[in-house]
């Protein structure tokens, strides 16, 4: 599956959980029949996967945990906020940058309509 055609997946899940469920709810409840939606779709990811980080070629012990990482290519940021920050944005990005990953969704479910809340996010690296 090309890059193109897993963000088109990921964002029909997105929108399928967002119709059934709307804004207001918690980020982890998303998260969760998000994957659900995933899985019904038969697309492979990783939820809440660590990722050690490398510093002057030593691991260091602190981590942080990607909320999904979709078929091994697209990085998924879920969101349940007022508005969409620089700093989110700038978390993805760092997270692409770590990772050497391509490309990043991050989808803000807490807005009237989904479109408004997902930004694509590319790592020029």
């Amino acid at each position: 599956m090309t890059v193109n055609n897993i963000t088109k997946e990921i964002i029909g899940a997105a929108i399928e959980v967002h119709k059934e469920l709307g804004p207001g709810l918690l980020e982890s409840i998303y998260e969760e029949c998000f994957s659900i939606e995933l899985t019904n779709r038969g697309i492979y990811f990783e939820q809440q996967k660590i990722i050690p980080i490398l510093y002057k070629q030593q691991i260091i012990q602190s981590t942080f945990r990607l909320d999904l990482l979709v078929e091994n290519k697209v990085m998924v940021e879920l969101k349940a906020v007022e508005h969409l920050l620089p700093i989110h944005k700038a978390q993805l990005l760092t997270y692409l940058k770590l990772t050497e990953c391509k490309i990043g969704l991050l989808i803000n479910f807490n807005v009237p309509v989904l479109k408004n809340g997902i930004k694509r996010i590319i790592n020029g690296y």
